[in-house]
């Protein structure tokens, strides 16, 4: 009896293709963690209730008419500028960390909102967006019925 020798299937694309993915997606998803002393601005909390998505970002030094919100499919959009105040300027810093300039952060949100019902509030530096569920992502409870 001659033994035939097993040869494994080759996907040898395949596994190139899945190893170019794991290393695309590693890379791009630490962007938005510090790196060398960077860290994504505003930082941001996201919460998920019963009825809405709840996110809140640290705008410290920002107004209300500094930012600007909006939301397309699932995506929620913060943008805006933290402005420098124009005596700053002048003084001789020893030592500056305060950041200044344009910001923009993108989230994916974990479930459908209705865009026409979100609410924003901005107190002491920490914007507060609520947006609520879309009716077809409600969770629904179910009453289990005896026969």
């Amino acid at each position: 009896m001659a033994l035939v020798p097993f040869r494994k299937p080759r996907h040898d694309l395949a596994a190139l293709h899945s190893e170019m993915d794991d290393l695309f997606d590693s890379f791009f998803r630490g962007l938005d963690r510090p790196v060398w002393g960077y860290k994504a601005w505003p930082a941001i909390d996201v919460s998920e209730e019963n009825d809405a998505i709840v996110v809140r970002a640290e705008v410290p030094g920002c107004k209300a008419e500094d930012v600007d919100i909006s939301v397309y499919n699932n995506t929620l959009t913060i943008s805006g500028e933290k402005k420098q105040s124009e005596e700053k300027k002048e003084k001789n810093y020893y030592h500056l960390e305060s950041a200044y300039g344009s910001f923009r952060r993108e989230l994916t949100l974990p479930a459908d909102v209705d865009a026409d019902k979100v609410e924003a509030h901005c107190k002491d530096g920490v914007l507060s967006i609520t947006l609520p569920k879309a009716e077809k992502t409600k969770a629904v409870k179910v009453k289990i019925k005896e026969h």
